[in-house]
């Protein structure tokens, strides 16, 4: 009765009271908090977030790896469903399921417009103001203002994103799965058949079996690679790594010599391919030395630690290698998105093995836990 009597747009700009993980400090766990979440303003949606995944991106600003402001409300892995909506949003309405991009697509800048780039310049991954794109936030806790993380901040039960950060999905998509699209499994399963464009016959490197190197052992399999070799220290990981299409696995720990030394070896002239999906430093370099010498190339796919630099033989380089980065798989983001899920639908790729433990919102800290003991 009262809702017939007001004008839907009225209904929208109520604060929504809900539970958010917020992170007040550095190097302590996440806070389960009551926070207000402020209603869209123009060209802004309001989601209700349904599943949302724990990245090591996350972590990193956790560890002060990734420098963001505090306090925040981390998260950049997810899908749910639109709440409400503010004035000029037209490419999805109250009720349609989403996917947040923490890659935006405003197709505008000179990223989106052209066809070799997709890191929308209206990103907050570079700037890492951590506010909306009108410079402010629309989550308070405590009466204070609280950061958003790189335009998506997940790790809540209602977020606000602007609508170039959202992608709307197939309705009939299993969100507690999909939501791996938002981040580990494009960014990994990209670095492959975008960024790389791995060969059928190519043989890779994959450094690092967390979630998004999995996801890319799984792109160069769908390439068409004929040798996938997997590299970790955990050796807990290779199982899954083999399930999911690695024909051998490395422990770098095993051997006294460096493991490109072990890779060329193996491979007589080094990999034509390889990745390193880590963020740490010395495995950037083992990775760029540890492909073939005139046309190997090597793409960095784990973010960087702040503050620290690489150190290299430019040798490495001039001999003709290719070193590139890769940013959530080189994907155009809107795009791309609910292509990928339209494919995990019609059975393409599986997200199922990239899945180990699910839990509530609550219990935010002991998933972080799994995740930082390699579980």
């Amino acid at each position: 009765q009262m809702q017939e009597s007001f004008p839907f747009s009225l209904l929208c700009l109520q604060v929504i009271k809900c539970k958010a993980a917020v992170l007040w400090e550095a190097n302590k766990p996440f806070s389960i908090e009551e926070v207000e979440v402020a209603p869209p303003k123009t060209h802004e949606v309001r989601i209700k977030i349904v599943a949302t995944g724990i990245c090591r991106s996350d972590d990193h600003v956790v560890t002060g790896a990734l420098i963001m402001p505090f306090p925040i409300i981390l998260g950049h892995e997810a899908a749910g469903v639109v709440e409400s909506v503010g004035q000029g949003v037209t490419s999805m309405k109250p009720g349609d399921k989403v996917i947040p991009l923490f890659v935006p697509q405003c197709g505008e800048c000179s990223s989106c417009l052209s066809t070799r780039g997709n890191l929308c310049s209206k990103n907050d991954l570079c700037s890492a103001a951590g506010l909306m794109p009108d410079g402010t936030t629309r989550f308070t806790c405590k009466g204070k203002a609280v950061h958003h993380f790189i335009g998506t901040s997940t790790f809540t039960e209602y977020t606000v994103v602007h609508e170039s950060a959202a992608a709307k999905i197939d309705s009939a998509a299993p969100l507690e799965k999909v939501c791996l699209i938002g981040c580990g499994f494009s960014t990994g399963y990209g670095a492959a058949v975008q960024t790389a464009k791995v060969e059928p016959g190519s043989t890779c490197a994959v450094f690092g079996l967390g979630g998004v190197g999995l996801s890319v052992i799984m792109g160069c399999k769908v390439a068409g690679a004929s040798r996938i070799i997997a590299i970790d220290i955990n050796k807990e990981k290779f199982a899954k790594a083999k399930e999911l299409g690695a024909t051998d696995c490395v422990n770098p720990k095993d051997f006294k010599k460096p493991v490109e030394e072990v890779l060329t070896e193996m491979t007589g002239h080094g990999v034509d391919y390889s990745f390193e999906v880590i963020g740490r430093t010395e495995t950037m370099t083992a990775a760029l030395a540890c492909c073939h010498n005139n046309y190997g190339v090597s793409v960095i796919v784990g973010v960087p630690p702040a503050a620290q630099n690489i150190s290299f033989d430019p040798m490495l380089l001039f001999t003709g290698r290719t070193w590139k980065g890769s940013v959530f798989g080189g994907w155009k983001s809107k795009d791309s998105v609910p292509k990928l899920v339209a494919d995990y639908m019609k059975k393409k790729f599986v997200l199922d093995p990239l899945i180990t433990h699910t839990l509530p919102l609550t219990k935010i800290n002991e998933g972080f836990e799994l995740l930082r003991t390699g579980k």
